[in-house]
């Protein structure tokens, strides 16, 4: 896959195990889209699902399961240790490869506007895709659970949906979406049944009251296993890494006479968390990710890996250009070029961000990068599209032509097709402009050992802008819309300026 995003739902179900494959069923019901964990608890009666699919199709997945999930639980009848509001509660997107927080942001929007139109499920938005700042937290929009918003929703226009109207779904509740980083959830249990113990050590260690930033934490009462137990979120485990949490959690807990019983994860984790915690007990002075055997083994592996198969994709697309056929041809290797340039460009911006020295330009470099990127991906797309379009133009010239019913039907079709065509190459030569504008103030922000890069960026980008071009003109001689064509000149006459 291209581009990978994590999405983890988490469900108001955690203790009928049907209830919640069968969500699952749904959730992978569809193309590229992966489970990698599922976590049930019985005491918080919650369910947290963790799949990775593309960019193109995790949104679906997740409406999929938004769905299955109203159809089988019922909030009026859930009891469970977690805070809820929604059947599917909370439905964040996470970046992986290939994508953006932006990207995930704008799924999130997608996906919060579609539950509440398909399914009638009023959702919010939060943290990275948030549109008021007291929205960023989840424990403000979730606030009285489904009872309480289920009332106040009605009489105050501050508890109002992003998306639907001030009624939550009589079962399904609402529904929370949004865009993050990694997060861990991370619980303690402790050797005592009294909550209250729980929730004063919460207290102390969140960032809401003062404690450790990027922690969200809350006592809850284990009543199957007769432990209290602090439950917790870190939402950026570089900045308050899981050890520091644990000692944090076992001071407090002395203080009051209390041990620690256990701790969990939920859902998955990072390595690099736990090679953290490792070396914070260890204390080990020169520790390096290098130093752990697998680690080090798959990195070598995955350049051996990355080498060759950018070496077999590179060969495969050259001979298929070389090849006696007309795809893909001058169209898709301009679409190549520039999304060749924008990767150069993103390159310069992520090598120049590892030196102090740039910190000031930092802000800077990474709206470039994460624009490149966003340029980069539809350029590839393009690729395939300009092929396409070839032979979807080829396929209508050879549309039958013997009565006028036939002429006239292939005529329409020929202008559709011969747009198309010249569309898609204009595309191209707009993102390829796109990619010369944003490489332009990257010379004078960025490393000058980059300089030559940065210069072949820039040519890359100008051949594909021109190719683009070429390929246009082209097919304008096959069309009869002289409205039409007198537009795209102007737009070929523009980019031609740039």
């Amino acid at each position: 896959m291209r581009t990978i995003v994590e999405c983890v739902p988490n469900f108001s179900e955690g203790r009928d195990p049907q209830n919640i494959d069968a969500i699952i069923a749904a959730l992978l019901a569809g193309p590229d889209v992966y489970l990698l964990d599922r976590e049930m608890d019985v005491d918080h009666n919650r369910c947290v699902v963790t799949l990775v699919g593309t960019r193109e199709n995790i949104g679906e997945a997740a409406l999929r399961g938004i769905g299955k999930a109203a159809e089988l639980i019922d909030l009026t009848k859930h009891q469970g240790a977690h805070p809820r509001l929604g059947a599917t509660d909370v439905v964040p997107f996470v970046p992986i490869s290939g994508v953006t927080l932006e990207d995930c942001v704008r799924i999130a929007e997608w996906v919060a506007e579609e539950a509440w139109r398909r399914y009638r499920i009023p959702t919010y938005l939060y943290e990275a895709a948030a549109r008021r700042d007291e929205r960023r937290n989840l424990e403000n929009i979730r606030r009285g659970q489904f009872e309480g918003v289920r009332e106040e929703i009605r009489t105050n226009p501050d508890r109002a949906p992003d998306f639907g109207d001030a009624v939550l779904h009589a079962t399904a509740g609402a529904t929370v979406v949004g865009a993050r980083k990694f997060l861990i959830a991370y619980n303690i249990n402790l050797k005592t049944s009294d909550v209250a113990v729980a929730r004063e050590i919460a207290k102390k260690i969140r960032a809401s009251s003062g404690g450790f930033p990027c922690v969200k934490a809350m006592g809850v009462e284990l009543k199957a296993r007769s432990l209290a137990q602090v439950s917790m979120n870190l939402t950026d485990f570089e900045t308050t890494p899981v050890g520091t949490v644990f000692d944090a959690v076992a001071r407090e807990a002395a203080t009051q006479g209390v041990s620690i019983e256990s701790s969990e994860i939920v859902g998955l984790i990072p390595r690099r968390a736990l090679e953290d915690a490792a070396v914070h007990y260890l204390k080990v002075e020169n520790y390096r990710p290098e130093l752990i055997v697998e680690n080090r083994l798959e990195q070598v592996l995955a350049e051996q890996r990355t080498a060759k198969r950018l070496r077999e994709l590179a060969e495969g697309f050259v001979a298929a250009v070389a090849s006696p056929v007309p795809t893909p041809g001058g169209g898709s290797v301009a679409a190549l070029a520039g999304s060749l340039a924008a990767a150069l460009g993103e390159m310069v911006c992520g090598v120049t961000l590892k030196r102090k020295s740039f910190e000031p330009h930092f802000a800077k470099l990474e709206e470039a990068r994460a624009q490149l990127a966003r340029v980069r991906d539809r350029l590839l797309t393009n690729i395939d599209r300009d092929s396409q379009s070839y032979e979807d133009f080829m396929a209508v010239v050879k549309l039958p032509k013997a009565t006028e019913t036939e002429q006239a039907n292939r005529a329409a079709f020929l202008e559709k097709a011969s747009k198309h065509a010249a569309a898609v190459p204009l595309e191209t030569a707009e993102l390829a402009a796109e990619v010369e504008r944003l490489l332009k103030p990257l010379r004078a922000i960025t490393i000058p050992q980059a300089a030559s890069d940065l210069s072949v960026a820039q040519m890359m980008a100008e051949a594909a802008r021109c190719g683009s071009l070429e390929n246009v003109r082209v097919n304008l001689s096959s069309i009869q819309d002289q409205d039409w064509i007198m537009q795209v000149t102007e737009k070929l006459q523009s980019l031609e300026r740039d």
